[in-house]
């Protein structure tokens, strides 16, 4: 049977740790691109990985490039591109300089992987997956943004820390953008089938709730020098294993949402089944007065990137 063919562009920490995750998991073969600027750093990257078969007995082919026509006939393209905020950096200046450079990279993916499913975990993520949307192409299901599983893994890992249990008897859901803003739901997160609320009180499961939508600033404030990667790639390769084996996973992430949740048009992070065909379901949950509050605030703040964005850059016809 022929192997499936992964790219992922951009082979910094996230990039280089979602090949290392794909590539153990045997997904398929996979391709490493990065900038030309960058010269031999991801074909280096690869052959390290490629050489750390033989240890942990995966077998792909796993090749680092420059050149997009290396990535000719993907089926999945992963794409981590773009730079952190910086120093002096205002906000517009991080969205203006990401929407341009996930701008070039759906370009080169809409032409050389016409038939791919697009995930984009590039920041700021719902605004950046719009952006490869209006650029590629592309079916609104063959493009979604990685968040929901990132952000629901770290509620999950809380709980598990607090109640110290397994991490997995938690199942936990989250609605929303990706920041400040997510709307983690308690009323759909259990343990062993049990309800969190009957286990963990509404104020310490309030602290819990918070420290989730602030989970990669923490991350960020420990290590001084970069941001989280383990995780979002974890995160990543879950997706790319749903649409490579069409597992029809029930995961949120950051999908098109035009009637559903009376959205009109943006990506939110909502629970979708997740397979062979990307986004083959968005899955319409009922909200509490609460919830449904938080979620149109989480909503409007997504569509003011949006703006914004285009403001900047432009919206291609």
């Amino acid at each position: 049977m022929k192997r499936a063919k992964i790219t992922i562009v951009g082979a910094g920490n996230v990039g280089a740790t979602t090949a290392h995750w794909c590539a153990a998991a045997e997904l398929g073969d996979i391709v490493l691109l990065d900038i030309p600027q960058t010269e031999g750093m991801p074909a280096g990257k690869a052959l390290d990985l490629m050489q750390a078969s033989p240890i942990f007995g995966f077998d792909a082919k796993i090749v680092g490039t420059t050149d997009y026509a290396d990535t000719a006939g993907s089926d999945v393209v992963v794409v981590t591109a773009g730079i952190p905020r910086k120093p002096g950096m205002s906000r517009d200046d991080l969205l203006s300089t990401n929407a341009r450079i996930v701008g070039t990279v759906a370009e080169q993916i809409g032409q050389s992987s016409p038939n791919a499913v697009v995930i984009v975990v590039s920041n700021p993520l719902d605004a950046m997956v719009q952006r490869a949307l209006q650029v590629t192409g592309f079916p609104p299901q063959r493009v979604m943004g990685q968040a929901g599983v990132l952000d629901t893994a770290r509620f999950r890992a809380f709980l598990a820390m607090e109640l110290n249990v397994s991490v997995e008897d938690v199942s936990a859901m989250l609605l929303g953008g990706h920041g400040d803003t997510m709307v983690p739901l308690a009323s759909c997160s259990s343990v062993g089938g049990i309800p969190v609320t009957q286990l963990i009180a509404p104020e310490r499961l309030a602290e819990i709730v918070e420290r989730t939508r602030a989970g990669g600033a923490e991350i960020v404030g420990l290590l001084k020098t970069g941001s989280a990667y383990y995780a979002p790639a974890a995160a990543s390769a879950q997706m790319v294993e749903a649409i490579i084996r069409d597992k029809k996973r029930l995961i949120p992430c950051a999908a098109y949402c035009d009637r559903e949740y009376g959205v009109g048009g943006y990506y939110v992070g909502v629970p979708v089944v997740l397979g062979a065909g990307g986004v083959e379901r968005i899955i319409e949950l009922e909200m509490s007065r609460e919830e449904q509050i938080a979620f149109q605030k989480s909503v409007d703040a997504v569509k003011g990137l949006v703006e914004t964005m285009a403001r900047l850059v432009g919206t291609p016809q």
